[in-house]
């Protein structure tokens, strides 16, 4: 059978009877529903229209659309140009029907739909598909007469019409009635009398057959984890940019919250003169961490300054750079993981202010003193984030260290087995990592599917050992400690070298970023300094985050530091969606990887139904945005969500 996920052109010889005489073709395109990952665009519209160019035809434009069958967001994105006489659709048959019912030209189906099903939980629209294999749409303009007509009737009206009523079922409209005023308004009408005799022939593909496959498709979202989505990448704006060390700023500010829980207590004052590695403030509780200065130079101020993540002002330390690079004399090396005690190592990660660098921010030390039997350590190096490649670059050009930080945390929980996970679009990272590891035992590199967000801790568990996360739970309740990559690189500095965290890689990219790259840049370098040394924005409509396009912070303010959990600076087209009320079409539904129900969410918030958010297990949620990426009204799902979470949390305390 053929692959559901990919239509095919009709041949020339199928097409040649309807561009026969025709001209000022517009071309649609479907992006087509179930669509996996794939390294290269799908090209029938691109084949196509360069047939149709190579015939002499005028083509008037094309325009590819997700879920052609989505009445709602096709409308919206459907604007056919003046002069258009012809519209040729590259899609199933819902798509087809859906595009004829929305213009006023003929519209044909240039592609075969023998591998389609009619209603697959998508289609926003109440046509159907019979997938019978002899798509009649090009004879009756665009309307179905397996699925339109109750009897299925292929050549025209069987007289049992009344007031334009079926006969056999009195809520339908007589198919061939439709069929004949539609004609007749295109001129068309002759042209189909002209027509011999259909017979369908049953003995081809039927709905049954793409129904069993249909299920198999179904059931291949559970590869690894239910849901997820697959965004264009744009990995290949920055993912060959080698790591280039970021020119000294004048002046760092450091924030004394730069990870999850209490902020630390800054240990300097203004005009105290600090050196690189020296610690600067002190971690302020169990879930807290030691914040050291990146540069040497002077205090000018410990004050409230803008945070990337937090907006308003954040205590902050001040430090004009004298450029001088002195190394605190704390700074040491510890030794060797070998000559190390479990114990040991904790305390250095705890003392070096390690936290997780893929975004969270989580005290290191306190994942790896978990008081619970771990069998596993998995690093994250999946970087399943669009656009960002700050891993990827790691990976590569720190490999080793990648993998000693993976030993040192092994010892540290006393896990016997270490996994490095990376996504398969990542194939020379999987290749030099698997060569490094060969030897090495208890150590093993996995490539797992591209897919977002599989880089999500909970995915990954789940797709690596096959273990679920209880809700509430946390990764040690199943015996696994998950890192970011770059979170084992720091552990390895800070053992060999006695470095703390004072530095990380970062992602500047996305396609209004003039000049991306990859850069190794001091904690507290001002965010302003990446985007003007990168050659700037090239367009004024943009959106600035740091993070990726899919849980990326806005950036309202570029005077802001690089902080530890700063993993890219992108600049993207900004997005401008009309919200409209939920239509109810199960897409978020399809693709929560937590297998939570998102519209739900919405609602109850709207509501102020926090009871109903709580009890619909919205604390599961990991604010992934694959809902509201896949949204058809364009929700704010995610916004709605977090201030649901923030009145679950309120509603619990009274």
């Amino acid at each position: 059978m053929l692959n559901y996920t990919r239509y095919s052109l009709k041949s020339p010889d199928e097409l040649a009877p309807y561009l026969d005489g025709a001209d000022n073709i517009f071309v649609l395109a479907c992006n087509k529903c179930f669509k996996e990952f794939e390294s290269v665009e799908e090209t029938d519209c691109d084949e196509f229209v360069k047939m149709l160019q190579d015939q002499g035809k005028t083509v008037t434009g094309s325009l590819k659309a997700d879920f052609l069958c989505n009445r709602t967001q096709t409308e919206k994105a459907l604007e056919i140009p003046e002069g258009t006489e012809n519209v040729f659709v590259v899609s199933c048959g819902l798509g087809v029907q859906t595009i004829a019912d929305s213009v006023k030209v003929p519209v044909f189906a240039a592609a075969n739909s023998l591998n389609y099903r009619g209603h697959h939980g998508m289609a926003l629209t109440d046509k159907a598909c019979d997938a019978c294999a002899q798509c009649y749409l090009n004879i009756t303009g665009g309307i179905c007469p397996v699925v339109d007509c109750a009897k299925s009737l292929l050549n025209g009206q069987c007289g049992g019409a009344k007031d334009g009523k079926c006969e056999v079922d009195p809520t339908k409209d007589c198919a061939w009635e439709k069929i004949e005023k539609r004609l007749s308004r295109q001129g068309r009408l002759q042209e189909f009398l002209d027509q011999p005799v259909q017979v369908r022939d049953y003995s081809k593909v039927n709905y049954k057959a793409i129904s069993e496959f249909v299920k198999a498709a179904r059931e291949s979202r559970f590869d690894g984890y239910y849901g997820g989505v697959h965004p264009s990448e744009r990995k290949e704006l920055s993912e060959d940019k080698a790591l280039v060390r970021f020119p000294e700023p004048d002046m760092v500010v450091i924030p004394l919250s730069m990870h999850s829980g209490a902020p630390a207590n800054p240990t300097v004052q203004a005009g105290d003169h600090v050196k690189i590695g020296q610690k600067i403030g002190e971690a302020a509780a169990f879930i807290s961490g030691n914040v050291h200065s990146s540069v040497s130079g002077t205090v000018t101020a410990v004050e409230n300054r803008p945070h990337p993540t937090r907006g308003g002002g954040v205590l902050s330390v001040v430090i004009e750079n004298d450029k001088k690079n002195e190394i605190a004399g704390t700074v040491k090396p510890y030794g060797e993981i070998e000559d190390l005690t479990p114990e040991q190592i904790v305390d250095i990660v705890k003392e070096s202010g390690i936290v997780g660098m893929g975004g969270a921010g989580f005290p290191t030390s306190v994942k790896l003193a978990p008081n619970k039997p771990i069998d596993a350590v998995i690093l994250n190096g999946c970087e399943c984030e669009p656009i960002l490649t700050a891993d990827h670059r790691v990976l590569l050009e720190y490999a080793d260290d990648v993998i000693y930080g993976l030993r040192a945390m092994m010892k540290a929980v006393s896990a016997p087995r270490g996994i490095i996970a990376v996504e398969d679009n990542k194939p020379d990272a999987i290749e030099l990592l698997q060569a490094k590891a060969e030897e090495l035992d208890g150590i093993e590199v996995i490539g797992v599917r591209t897919k977002y967000p599989q880089g999500a801790e909970k995915m990954l568990i789940k797709r690596i050992l096959g273990r679920q996360v209880p809700s509430g739970g946390l990764p040690a309740d199943v015996g696994a400690v998950v890192c970011n990559v770059s979170t084992s690189k720091a552990v390895a500095d800070a053992i060999r070298t006695g470095m703390p965290l004072v530095e990380r890689v970062v992602s500047v990219t996305g396609e209004r970023i003039k000049n991306p790259g990859n850069f190794i840049v001091k904690i507290g370098t001002p965010i302003r300094e990446f985007i003007d040394y990168c050659g700037g924005v090239t367009a004024e409509d943009v959106s600035l985050k740091t993070g990726g396009p899919m849980m990326g912070i806005d950036l309202t303010d570029t005077d802001v530091p690089v902080i530890k959990a700063t993993n890219g600076v992108i600049a993207v087209d900004k997005e401008h969606f009309e919200t409209v009320s939920c239509i109810k079409c199960g897409r978020c539904v399809d693709v929560c990887p937590m297998e939570l129900k998102p519209l739900y969410f919405a609602k109850y918030h709207d509501e102020g139904n926090w009871k109903g958010m709580q009890d619909m297990n919205v604390m599961d949620c990991i604010e992934c945005r694959s809902c509201e990426y896949i949204c058809s009204s364009k929700i704010p799902l995610v916004t709605k969500i977090k201030a649901g979470k923030n009145a679950v949390r309120e509603m619990n305390r009274k």
